[in-house]
């Protein structure tokens, strides 16, 4: 990995200019710079053949001054340390920009895991939570879905966590099943909040969305839900979509349920009949009103992000944008709506969840849209008076949100 695609280094770069704006006392910069906890584990499990591998995985709360370190697991070929710490980080500053009572956390493992059989993945996944049950819990840190990690794999692992203690303890896991405690909501939460986000504003930049266009990277849980909800919300068009296996363009318009459909049943966009083929670069030059970056970080970068031809990026994925593609969209009039602002839904939802899991009382499914709403417009209106106020870039009011709220607690509790 390079060192300017380093995530975690984008992600201290993006709150050094944040606590230069502020004004933050060394001390406290120096803090949030890093996590206060990390573990790095070894997995050994036995595979279906009788072979034992070898697995790594990691656990990182970044920050826990406003509550439990919250995060997904992600399990990836290409997982490292520093894009967990990364996603930890940009775990704290996205629960303090929808103002939630809670941390930043992240954890992965490296592994791919559409090599793995499910007899596979559920000796995995209970050997992870083995292997880092002493970090986690309802009040210290809280784990839930993420990439390529599901329901079942969070029943499994709550299943261990609870079998380690030896009571029930349904908040400890987040994004679970319905029958084990699960919100309604939640599945669909992070690409229905960035929905959301997306309406408020085009409010607020005079953004007629009436008949506009949406072109997005990424068909995976968050990129199918959003652009089914992009077209049934806001009736927006989808003009193009594109992931790992390649893409397609259609000036007249995808039909997104159809498109969805397509992927879930060949394994990608590829090869779907209704469009023209484009490669996952090529997306990004696409004329569309919106930009849907929804697959894994730092795909806009100094090379293409003067080829985007959007009037607003809305950043589904985390850590999608490098600062010097910042750069670039800003001075191209594009503004971007920052990831953890964008798809803060999920956490969100999984917040939800684990009020409804402390009071054991469950929620339709009418009042966590709702809720979600009230949170995700009251979110983006903070971070757009912010950016009205201090004339920054979104990206930058937010982190001007989020860091003094962070910072706040950090110097309440005496820490710094």
């Amino acid at each position: 990995m390079s060192e300017a695609l380093n995530p975690f280094k984008i992600a201290q770069q993006q709150l050094d200019a944040a606590a230069e704006r502020l004004g933050l006392d060394a001390a406290t910069h120096e803090l949030l710079r890093w996590p206060m906890q990390e573990l790095k584990v070894t997995l050994p499990v036995r595979m279906d053949d009788g072979s034992t591998r070898i697995f790594h995985g990691f656990r990182v709360a970044h920050n826990t001054a406003r509550g439990p370190a919250k995060g997904g697991l992600r399990w990836h070929p290409d997982e490292t340390i520093d894009t967990v710490r990364a996603l930890a980080t940009w775990m704290t500053w996205k629960t303090a920009v929808v103002d939630l009572p809670l941390g930043g956390g992240k954890g992965g493992v490296v592994c791919n895991p559409k090599a793995l059989s499910a007899a596979e993945k559920e000796r995995l996944a209970r050997a992870y939570v083995r292997a880092v049950a002493r970090a986690l819990g309802s009040t210290r840190d809280v784990p839930a879905p993420d990439v390529y990690t599901t329901p079942q794999i969070m029943a499994w692992m709550l299943d261990e966590y609870e079998t380690i203690s030896g009571e029930k303890q349904p908040g400890v896991i987040t994004g679970k099943p319905l029958p084990l405690g699960g919100s309604a909501g939640r599945e669909d939460a992070t690409g229905r909040g960035g929905v959301y986000v997306l309406r408020e504003a085009a409010k607020a930049l005079s953004i007629n969305l009436a008949g506009a266009t949406l072109a997005i990277q990424g068909l995976g849980n968050v990129g199918r839900h959003a652009a089914l909800l992009a077209e049934s919300i806001l009736g927006l068009k989808i003009v193009a979509a594109a992931d790992e296996t390649g893409g397609v363009y259609n000036a007249r318009g995808l039909n997104a349920r159809q498109l969805v459909d397509y992927v879930a049943l060949h394994g990608g966009v590829a090869g779907y009949p209704e469009g023209d083929f484009l490669t996952n670069e090529e997306l990004f030059a696409v004329e569309a009103t919106v930009l849907v970056p929804a697959a894994l970080e730092s795909v806009i970068t100094e090379k293409n992000a003067d080829q985007l031809r959007c009037r607003l990026c809305l950043e589904l994925a985390n850590g999608p944008s490098t600062p010097e593609a910042d750069r670039i969209l800003e001075e191209k009039g594009i503004p971007v709506i920052p990831d953890f602002l964008a798809n803060a839904g999920g956490v969100t939802v999984s917040y939800f969840e684990q009020v409804q899991n402390a009071y054991n009382f469950f929620w339709t499914l009418k009042d966590v849209h709702n809720r979600l709403d009230d949170q995700m417009t009251q979110a983006f209106n903070g971070v757009f008076e912010m950016h009205r106020r201090e004339k920054v870039n979104l990206r930058q009011a937010a982190y001007l949100v989020s860091v003094a709220r962070v910072a706040e607690a950090c110097k309440l509790r005496g820490w710094v």
